[in-house]
Protein backbone atom coordinates (compact mmCIF):
# COMPACT_ATOMS: atom_id res chain seq x y z
CA UNK A 1 0.00 0.00 0.00
CA UNK A 2 1.50 3.34 -0.91
CA UNK A 3 0.88 6.51 0.53
CA UNK A 4 -2.30 7.65 -1.86
CA UNK A 5 -4.15 4.59 -0.70
CA UNK A 6 -3.27 5.15 3.03
CA UNK A 7 -4.57 8.48 3.00
CA UNK A 8 -8.20 7.21 1.42
CA UNK A 9 -11.31 7.26 3.68
CA UNK A 10 -12.32 3.51 4.99
CA UNK A 11 -11.91 2.17 8.32
CA UNK A 12 -11.69 5.75 10.19
CA UNK A 13 -8.88 4.58 12.06
CA UNK A 14 -6.01 7.17 10.88
CA UNK A 15 -8.07 9.80 13.06
CA UNK A 16 -7.38 7.85 16.02
CA UNK A 17 -4.03 7.04 15.07
CA UNK A 18 -3.42 10.57 15.25
CA UNK A 19 -5.35 11.41 18.26
CA UNK A 20 -2.47 8.79 19.44
CA UNK A 21 0.39 10.33 17.99
CA UNK A 22 -0.71 13.79 19.97
CA UNK A 23 -1.12 12.09 23.13
CA UNK A 24 2.32 10.56 22.66
CA UNK A 25 3.91 14.07 22.32
CA UNK A 26 1.85 15.85 25.11
CA UNK A 27 2.85 12.56 27.60
CA UNK A 28 6.46 13.40 26.17
CA UNK A 29 6.11 17.18 27.03
CA UNK A 30 4.39 16.80 30.30
CA UNK A 31 7.24 13.87 31.00
CA UNK A 32 10.03 16.31 29.92
CA UNK A 33 8.12 18.99 31.73
CA UNK A 34 8.97 16.77 34.87
CA UNK A 35 12.54 16.36 34.49
CA UNK A 36 13.25 19.85 33.76
CA UNK A 37 11.24 20.21 37.06
CA UNK A 38 13.70 18.52 38.60
CA UNK A 39 16.43 19.76 37.43
CA UNK A 40 15.62 23.63 35.67
CA UNK A 41 11.93 23.91 37.14
CA UNK A 42 10.78 25.86 33.94
CA UNK A 43 7.44 24.20 33.74
CA UNK A 44 5.13 24.38 36.96
CA UNK A 45 3.84 21.52 38.70
CA UNK A 46 -0.31 21.84 38.12
CA UNK A 47 1.20 22.18 34.13
CA UNK A 48 2.80 19.06 34.39
CA UNK A 49 -0.23 16.80 35.43
CA UNK A 50 -2.40 18.74 33.58
CA UNK A 51 -0.42 17.84 30.59
CA UNK A 52 0.44 14.33 31.69
CA UNK A 53 -3.18 13.80 31.89
CA UNK A 54 -4.46 15.00 28.74
CA UNK A 55 -1.93 13.20 27.10
CA UNK A 56 -3.19 10.35 29.28
CA UNK A 57 -7.08 10.35 27.77
CA UNK A 58 -5.57 10.97 24.33
CA UNK A 59 -3.80 7.84 24.57
CA UNK A 60 -6.91 6.02 25.86
CA UNK A 61 -9.42 7.39 23.83
CA UNK A 62 -7.49 6.44 20.95
CA UNK A 63 -6.81 3.44 21.50
CA UNK A 64 -10.49 2.78 22.42
CA UNK A 65 -11.24 4.15 18.81
CA UNK A 66 -8.41 2.42 17.40
CA UNK A 67 -9.87 -0.98 18.76
CA UNK A 68 -13.18 -0.73 18.15
CA UNK A 69 -12.18 0.09 14.00
CA UNK A 70 -10.27 -3.05 13.99
CA UNK A 71 -12.33 -6.02 14.16
CA UNK A 72 -9.64 -8.87 14.95
CA UNK A 73 -8.70 -6.37 18.29
CA UNK A 74 -12.06 -6.05 19.14
CA UNK A 75 -13.24 -9.51 19.02
CA UNK A 76 -10.46 -10.45 21.22
CA UNK A 77 -11.92 -11.32 25.12
CA UNK A 78 -10.15 -9.35 27.80
CA UNK A 79 -9.61 -6.15 26.14
CA UNK A 80 -12.73 -4.91 27.15
CA UNK A 81 -13.53 -2.37 23.88
CA UNK A 82 -16.18 -3.13 21.66
CA UNK A 83 -18.95 -6.49 21.57
CA UNK A 84 -18.37 -9.26 18.67
CA UNK A 85 -21.53 -8.16 17.39
CA UNK A 86 -20.80 -4.43 16.39
CA UNK A 87 -17.42 -5.65 15.04
CA UNK A 88 -18.93 -7.81 12.16
CA UNK A 89 -21.59 -5.02 11.60
CA UNK A 90 -18.28 -2.53 11.25
CA UNK A 91 -17.10 -5.30 9.00
CA UNK A 92 -19.97 -4.94 7.06
CA UNK A 93 -20.27 -1.29 6.66
CA UNK A 94 -16.33 -0.64 6.12
CA UNK A 95 -14.30 -3.68 4.96
CA UNK A 96 -16.72 -4.77 2.94
CA UNK A 97 -17.20 -1.86 1.01
CA UNK A 98 -13.76 -2.28 -0.07
CA UNK A 99 -13.82 -5.90 -0.67
CA UNK A 100 -13.49 -7.40 -4.43
CA UNK A 101 -15.34 -6.81 -7.36
CA UNK A 102 -17.04 -9.70 -8.04
CA UNK A 103 -19.27 -10.13 -11.41
CA UNK A 104 -21.80 -13.06 -10.85
CA UNK A 105 -23.36 -13.96 -14.46
CA UNK A 106 -26.48 -16.52 -14.92
CA UNK A 107 -29.66 -16.62 -13.23
CA UNK A 108 -32.54 -19.20 -11.71
CA UNK A 109 -31.73 -20.79 -8.52
CA UNK A 110 -28.39 -21.03 -8.39
CA UNK A 111 -27.34 -17.87 -8.69
CA UNK A 112 -29.19 -16.71 -6.16
CA UNK A 113 -27.59 -19.15 -3.52
CA UNK A 114 -23.85 -18.19 -4.49
CA UNK A 115 -25.17 -14.37 -3.92
CA UNK A 116 -26.17 -14.84 -0.28
CA UNK A 117 -23.02 -16.01 0.40
CA UNK A 118 -21.23 -13.63 -1.39
CA UNK A 119 -22.37 -10.75 0.31
CA UNK A 120 -20.73 -11.76 3.56
CA UNK A 121 -17.64 -11.33 1.99
CA UNK A 122 -17.73 -7.95 -0.08
CA UNK A 123 -19.80 -5.34 -1.02
CA UNK A 124 -18.79 -4.86 -4.71
CA UNK A 125 -20.95 -7.79 -5.67
CA UNK A 126 -22.42 -7.06 -10.06
CA UNK A 127 -25.18 -9.56 -10.76
CA UNK A 128 -25.82 -10.20 -14.11
CA UNK A 129 -28.87 -11.95 -14.74
CA UNK A 130 -30.73 -13.50 -17.47
CA UNK A 131 -33.90 -12.56 -18.83
CA UNK A 132 -34.73 -14.54 -21.41
CA UNK A 133 -37.56 -16.85 -18.19
CA UNK A 134 -41.12 -17.30 -19.90
CA UNK A 135 -43.00 -19.82 -17.40
CA UNK A 136 -44.58 -19.76 -14.21
CA UNK A 137 -45.68 -16.09 -12.64
CA UNK A 138 -42.73 -14.20 -14.82
CA UNK A 139 -44.26 -15.72 -17.68
CA UNK A 140 -47.87 -14.59 -17.22
CA UNK A 141 -46.48 -11.33 -16.54
CA UNK A 142 -44.60 -11.44 -19.65
CA UNK A 143 -47.16 -11.64 -21.59
CA UNK A 144 -49.59 -9.49 -20.28
CA UNK A 145 -47.69 -6.66 -19.47
CA UNK A 146 -45.35 -6.25 -22.04
CA UNK A 147 -42.27 -6.07 -19.10
CA UNK A 148 -39.09 -8.12 -18.96
CA UNK A 149 -39.89 -11.59 -16.23
CA UNK A 150 -38.85 -10.51 -12.68
CA UNK A 151 -38.42 -13.99 -11.28
CA UNK A 152 -34.67 -14.50 -11.15
CA UNK A 153 -34.81 -10.36 -10.77
CA UNK A 154 -36.45 -11.20 -7.60
CA UNK A 155 -34.53 -14.11 -6.17
CA UNK A 156 -31.29 -11.88 -7.16
CA UNK A 157 -32.36 -9.11 -5.24
CA UNK A 158 -33.98 -10.69 -2.43
CA UNK A 159 -30.30 -12.43 -2.13
CA UNK A 160 -28.66 -9.19 -1.66
CA UNK A 161 -31.29 -7.54 0.49
CA UNK A 162 -30.83 -6.23 3.80
CA UNK A 163 -34.61 -7.10 5.01
CA UNK A 164 -36.43 -8.30 7.73
CA UNK A 165 -37.18 -12.08 7.62
CA UNK A 166 -41.44 -10.70 7.50
CA UNK A 167 -40.73 -8.82 4.43
CA UNK A 168 -38.71 -11.56 2.77
CA UNK A 169 -41.06 -13.90 3.15
CA UNK A 170 -43.96 -11.78 2.10
CA UNK A 171 -42.07 -11.13 -1.50
CA UNK A 172 -41.94 -14.85 -2.11
CA UNK A 173 -45.41 -15.35 -1.13
CA UNK A 174 -47.46 -17.14 -3.55
CA UNK A 175 -50.93 -16.33 -4.28
CA UNK A 176 -52.95 -19.96 -3.66
CA UNK A 177 -56.34 -19.12 -5.07
CA UNK A 178 -58.18 -16.82 -7.46
CA UNK A 179 -56.72 -15.49 -10.66
CA UNK A 180 -53.47 -14.28 -9.40
CA UNK A 181 -52.64 -18.40 -7.96
CA UNK A 182 -48.67 -19.45 -8.53
CA UNK A 183 -47.78 -15.36 -9.03
CA UNK A 184 -45.88 -14.13 -6.42
CA UNK A 185 -45.91 -10.68 -4.70
CA UNK A 186 -42.34 -9.87 -5.59
CA UNK A 187 -43.15 -10.53 -9.38
CA UNK A 188 -46.19 -7.63 -8.40
CA UNK A 189 -44.08 -5.78 -6.92
CA UNK A 190 -41.69 -5.05 -9.84
CA UNK A 191 -44.61 -5.08 -12.18
CA UNK A 192 -46.07 -1.82 -10.26
CA UNK A 193 -42.47 -0.23 -9.99
CA UNK A 194 -41.88 -0.92 -13.75
CA UNK A 195 -44.85 1.01 -14.24
CA UNK A 196 -43.75 4.26 -12.19
CA UNK A 197 -40.14 3.72 -13.85
CA UNK A 198 -38.93 4.97 -16.98
CA UNK A 199 -37.34 1.41 -17.65
CA UNK A 200 -37.15 -2.08 -16.33
CA UNK A 201 -33.43 -1.01 -15.40
CA UNK A 202 -34.53 2.00 -13.03
CA UNK A 203 -36.87 -0.49 -11.39
CA UNK A 204 -34.71 -2.57 -10.36
CA UNK A 205 -32.77 0.05 -9.54
CA UNK A 206 -35.39 1.44 -7.45
CA UNK A 207 -36.42 -1.59 -5.47
CA UNK A 208 -32.19 -2.26 -4.74
CA UNK A 209 -32.47 1.07 -2.87
CA UNK A 210 -35.77 0.11 -1.42
CA UNK A 211 -34.33 -3.33 -0.16
CA UNK A 212 -30.72 -2.17 0.83
CA UNK A 213 -29.20 -4.36 -1.90
CA UNK A 214 -25.82 -5.04 -1.10
CA UNK A 215 -24.21 -4.53 -4.44
CA UNK A 216 -26.15 -3.90 -7.82
CA UNK A 217 -27.82 -5.82 -9.80
CA UNK A 218 -28.69 -5.87 -13.35
CA UNK A 219 -30.51 -7.70 -16.43
CA UNK A 220 -28.43 -8.61 -19.00
CA UNK A 221 -30.10 -6.74 -21.69
CA UNK A 222 -33.46 -4.49 -21.65
CA UNK A 223 -34.46 -6.51 -25.15
CA UNK A 224 -37.53 -8.71 -25.15
CA UNK A 225 -35.64 -12.08 -26.24
CA UNK A 226 -36.82 -15.55 -26.27
CA UNK A 227 -34.71 -18.51 -26.44
CA UNK A 228 -34.58 -20.90 -29.03
CA UNK A 229 -32.93 -24.11 -28.67
CA UNK A 230 -31.77 -26.73 -31.94
CA UNK A 231 -32.06 -30.51 -30.45
CA UNK A 232 -29.82 -32.66 -32.35
CA UNK A 233 -31.98 -34.38 -33.97
CA UNK A 234 -32.60 -31.13 -36.08
CA UNK A 235 -35.72 -30.30 -34.46
CA UNK A 236 -36.10 -26.17 -33.29
CA UNK A 237 -38.03 -25.31 -29.81
CA UNK A 238 -39.41 -21.78 -28.65
CA UNK A 239 -39.29 -20.75 -25.28
CA UNK A 240 -36.54 -21.29 -22.16
CA UNK A 241 -39.47 -23.39 -20.41
CA UNK A 242 -40.26 -25.43 -22.93
CA UNK A 243 -36.69 -26.46 -24.07
CA UNK A 244 -35.56 -29.25 -21.24
CA UNK A 245 -39.52 -30.33 -21.70
CA UNK A 246 -39.25 -30.92 -25.50
CA UNK A 247 -35.77 -31.83 -25.40
CA UNK A 248 -37.32 -34.89 -23.27
CA UNK A 249 -39.73 -35.84 -25.45
CA UNK A 250 -37.87 -35.62 -28.48
CA UNK A 251 -35.24 -37.63 -26.40
CA UNK A 252 -32.87 -35.72 -28.86
CA UNK A 253 -30.06 -33.57 -26.79
CA UNK A 254 -29.27 -30.14 -26.96
CA UNK A 255 -27.19 -28.93 -29.61
CA UNK A 256 -27.17 -25.45 -29.28
CA UNK A 257 -29.31 -22.91 -27.76
CA UNK A 258 -29.78 -18.95 -29.87
CA UNK A 259 -31.91 -15.71 -29.12
CA UNK A 260 -34.05 -13.78 -31.10
CA UNK A 261 -33.33 -11.01 -31.98
CA UNK A 262 -30.07 -11.89 -32.46
CA UNK A 263 -27.09 -10.35 -30.56
CA UNK A 264 -29.36 -8.57 -27.81
CA UNK A 265 -27.29 -5.24 -26.87
CA UNK A 266 -26.16 -5.47 -23.24
CA UNK A 267 -26.54 -2.86 -20.70
CA UNK A 268 -23.15 -0.73 -20.31
CA UNK A 269 -22.78 -0.69 -16.88
CA UNK A 270 -22.59 -4.90 -17.39
CA UNK A 271 -19.55 -4.80 -19.57
CA UNK A 272 -18.17 -1.81 -17.44
CA UNK A 273 -18.74 -3.77 -14.48
CA UNK A 274 -16.91 -7.42 -16.25
CA UNK A 275 -14.16 -4.97 -16.99
CA UNK A 276 -13.29 -3.81 -13.67
CA UNK A 277 -13.81 -6.82 -11.95
CA UNK A 278 -11.48 -9.01 -9.97
CA UNK A 279 -13.07 -11.47 -10.66
CA UNK A 280 -15.83 -13.30 -12.81
CA UNK A 281 -18.00 -15.95 -12.11
CA UNK A 282 -20.29 -18.23 -14.09
CA UNK A 283 -23.22 -19.98 -12.60
CA UNK A 284 -24.24 -22.06 -10.45
CA UNK A 285 -27.78 -22.60 -12.48
CA UNK A 286 -28.73 -24.26 -15.47
CA UNK A 287 -26.35 -24.69 -18.22
CA UNK A 288 -28.63 -23.86 -21.53
CA UNK A 289 -31.04 -21.94 -20.18
CA UNK A 290 -29.73 -19.29 -17.28
CA UNK A 291 -25.98 -19.62 -18.38
CA UNK A 292 -25.40 -19.51 -21.74
CA UNK A 293 -28.06 -17.00 -22.76
CA UNK A 294 -26.07 -14.42 -20.88
CA UNK A 295 -23.20 -15.34 -22.91
CA UNK A 296 -25.31 -14.47 -27.04
CA UNK A 297 -25.45 -10.50 -25.77
CA UNK A 298 -24.15 -8.66 -28.42
CA UNK A 299 -19.92 -8.42 -26.74
CA UNK A 300 -20.34 -10.17 -23.70
CA UNK A 301 -17.98 -13.02 -24.61
CA UNK A 302 -15.22 -10.52 -26.29
CA UNK A 303 -15.58 -8.56 -22.99
CA UNK A 304 -15.15 -11.56 -21.06
CA UNK A 305 -11.82 -12.37 -23.33
CA UNK A 306 -10.31 -9.51 -22.66
CA UNK A 307 -10.80 -9.40 -18.63
CA UNK A 308 -7.78 -10.23 -16.94
CA UNK A 309 -9.71 -10.98 -13.71
CA UNK A 310 -9.79 -15.12 -13.46
CA UNK A 311 -12.77 -16.31 -14.89
CA UNK A 312 -14.70 -19.18 -12.50
CA UNK A 313 -17.28 -21.63 -13.57
CA UNK A 314 -19.00 -23.16 -10.70
CA UNK A 315 -20.48 -26.64 -11.64
CA UNK A 316 -23.49 -27.78 -10.73
CA UNK A 317 -23.96 -30.41 -8.44
CA UNK A 318 -26.32 -32.77 -10.39
CA UNK A 319 -27.31 -32.95 -14.27
CA UNK A 320 -30.44 -31.50 -15.32
CA UNK A 321 -33.15 -33.34 -17.39
CA UNK A 322 -33.48 -32.02 -20.47
CA UNK A 323 -30.73 -29.97 -20.54
CA UNK A 324 -27.26 -31.89 -18.95
CA UNK A 325 -28.40 -35.37 -18.71
CA UNK A 326 -25.33 -37.52 -18.57
CA UNK A 327 -22.89 -34.08 -19.01
CA UNK A 328 -19.72 -34.45 -16.88
CA UNK A 329 -17.94 -31.46 -15.63
CA UNK A 330 -15.75 -31.86 -18.84
CA UNK A 331 -18.89 -31.92 -20.97
CA UNK A 332 -20.20 -28.80 -19.48
CA UNK A 333 -17.00 -26.59 -20.07
CA UNK A 334 -16.96 -27.74 -23.57
CA UNK A 335 -20.88 -26.77 -24.47
CA UNK A 336 -20.17 -23.65 -22.59
CA UNK A 337 -17.05 -23.05 -24.39
CA UNK A 338 -18.30 -23.70 -27.56
CA UNK A 339 -21.31 -21.07 -27.33
CA UNK A 340 -19.25 -18.56 -26.17
CA UNK A 341 -16.86 -19.12 -29.39
CA UNK A 342 -13.79 -19.15 -27.83
CA UNK A 343 -11.67 -19.99 -24.35
CA UNK A 344 -12.64 -17.85 -21.47
CA UNK A 345 -12.50 -19.85 -18.37
CA UNK A 346 -9.49 -20.33 -16.13
CA UNK A 347 -10.88 -22.43 -13.48
CA UNK A 348 -13.95 -24.87 -12.65
CA UNK A 349 -15.31 -25.28 -9.25
CA UNK A 350 -16.65 -28.78 -8.51
CA UNK A 351 -18.37 -30.51 -5.67
CA UNK A 352 -16.54 -33.56 -4.31
CA UNK A 353 -18.69 -34.37 -1.28
CA UNK A 354 -20.30 -37.16 -1.04
CA UNK A 355 -24.37 -37.37 -1.55
CA UNK A 356 -27.17 -39.58 0.72
CA UNK A 357 -28.24 -42.42 -0.94
CA UNK A 358 -32.09 -41.35 -0.10
CA UNK A 359 -31.05 -38.20 -1.94
CA UNK A 360 -29.45 -40.00 -5.14
CA UNK A 361 -32.09 -42.03 -5.25
CA UNK A 362 -34.86 -39.39 -5.30
CA UNK A 363 -32.65 -37.34 -8.07
CA UNK A 364 -32.29 -40.79 -9.78
CA UNK A 365 -36.68 -41.22 -9.87
CA UNK A 366 -36.16 -37.60 -11.98
CA UNK A 367 -33.53 -38.80 -14.18
CA UNK A 368 -31.10 -36.95 -12.74
CA UNK A 369 -27.25 -38.07 -10.74
CA UNK A 370 -24.03 -36.51 -9.82
CA UNK A 371 -22.12 -34.66 -12.34
CA UNK A 372 -18.77 -36.45 -12.51
CA UNK A 373 -15.79 -34.70 -12.12
CA UNK A 374 -13.73 -35.97 -15.13
CA UNK A 375 -10.32 -34.10 -14.52
CA UNK A 376 -8.56 -35.74 -17.58
CA UNK A 377 -11.24 -34.41 -20.09
CA UNK A 378 -10.83 -30.73 -19.31
CA UNK A 379 -9.48 -28.68 -21.87
CA UNK A 380 -5.48 -27.47 -20.46
CA UNK A 381 -5.70 -24.28 -18.96
CA UNK A 382 -8.38 -24.43 -16.71
CA UNK A 383 -7.30 -24.92 -12.89
CA UNK A 384 -9.95 -27.87 -11.10
CA UNK A 385 -10.97 -26.98 -7.86
CA UNK A 386 -12.64 -29.71 -6.06
CA UNK A 387 -14.56 -28.94 -2.49
CA UNK A 388 -17.14 -30.77 -0.40
CA UNK A 389 -19.63 -27.85 -1.06
CA UNK A 390 -22.89 -29.78 -1.49
CA UNK A 391 -25.78 -28.57 1.07
CA UNK A 392 -29.17 -30.34 1.57
CA UNK A 393 -32.01 -28.16 1.88
CA UNK A 394 -35.13 -29.29 2.39
CA UNK A 395 -35.69 -31.66 -0.58
CA UNK A 396 -33.23 -29.92 -2.65
CA UNK A 397 -29.26 -30.01 -3.08
CA UNK A 398 -27.78 -27.06 -3.36
CA UNK A 399 -24.50 -25.33 -3.15
CA UNK A 400 -23.52 -24.45 0.34
CA UNK A 401 -23.71 -20.38 -0.29
CA UNK A 402 -21.28 -19.67 2.76
CA UNK A 403 -18.52 -22.64 1.55
CA UNK A 404 -18.78 -21.88 -1.97
CA UNK A 405 -18.34 -17.94 -1.29
CA UNK A 406 -15.56 -18.22 0.78
CA UNK A 407 -13.73 -20.18 -1.33
CA UNK A 408 -13.99 -18.19 -4.25
CA UNK A 409 -12.86 -15.68 -1.87
CA UNK A 410 -9.74 -17.82 -1.29
CA UNK A 411 -9.15 -18.03 -5.09
CA UNK A 412 -8.96 -14.44 -5.54
CA UNK A 413 -7.15 -13.59 -2.24
CA UNK A 414 -4.66 -16.16 -2.13
CA UNK A 415 -4.08 -18.62 0.63
CA UNK A 416 -2.77 -15.84 3.12
CA UNK A 417 -5.62 -15.23 6.38
CA UNK A 418 -7.18 -11.76 5.64
CA UNK A 419 -9.80 -9.96 7.43
CA UNK A 420 -12.53 -11.36 4.61
CA UNK A 421 -11.42 -14.96 5.55
CA UNK A 422 -11.33 -13.91 10.00
CA UNK A 423 -14.72 -12.98 8.96
CA UNK A 424 -15.60 -16.01 7.75
CA UNK A 425 -14.21 -18.29 10.46
CA UNK A 426 -15.99 -15.56 12.84
CA UNK A 427 -19.45 -15.99 11.51
CA UNK A 428 -19.11 -19.20 11.06
CA UNK A 429 -19.13 -20.26 15.02
CA UNK A 430 -22.55 -18.03 15.43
Amino acid sequence: MNLLDFLKPGLKIKRWLLLGLIGILLLGTGLSGVLIRLGLGAISGWAMGAILAAGALAVYIALKGFVGRVPMLGAVKGLGFGRPESNRKIIHKRILMRGPRVVVIGGGTGLSVLLRGLKNFTHNITAVVTVSDDGGGSGVLRTDLGMLPPGDIRNCILALADTEPVMEQLLQYRFKKGRLAGQSFGNLFIAAMNGISVNFEEAVKRISQVLAVTGQVFPITLEDTVLYAQLKNGAVVKGESNIPVQALEHDSPIERVFVRPEHPKPLPEVLEAIESADVVVLGPGSLYTSIMPNLLADGITDCLHRSEAPKIYVCNIMTQPGETDGFSAADHIRALEEHAGRKILDMVIVNSGSIEGMHLKRYAGDGSGPVEIDGERIRSGIKVISQDLVSVQGEYLRHDSMQLAHLITKLIAGNGLNLLEYYYHLTSKH
